[in-house]
């Protein structure tokens, strides 16, 4: 399965900051629910994302080309 890229570059941004935040958090307060931060953070670091492959959503700029 190749997985094609769907999140744009502001897109992916927002995500690792997200998770970054969660991630401290969760550090901070001792506490292993802060490991779901890397989700958001590895989503945004490869610019996929599954759910919006279900959706059939993107957030990439159709004019501008990223290589996969």
């Amino acid at each position: 399965m190749i997985l094609k890229k769907n999140v744009g570059y502001m897109d992916s941004i927002v995500r690792v900051i997200f998770g970054a935040l969660i991630l401290s958090m969760g550090l901070f307060y001792d506490s292993y629910w802060g490991f779901i931060g890397l989700i958001p953070i590895i989503s945004g670091a490869i610019s996929f994302c599954p759910i919006y492959r279900v959706l059939r959503m993107s957030t990439m700029n159709p004019n501008l080309e990223r290589e996969n």
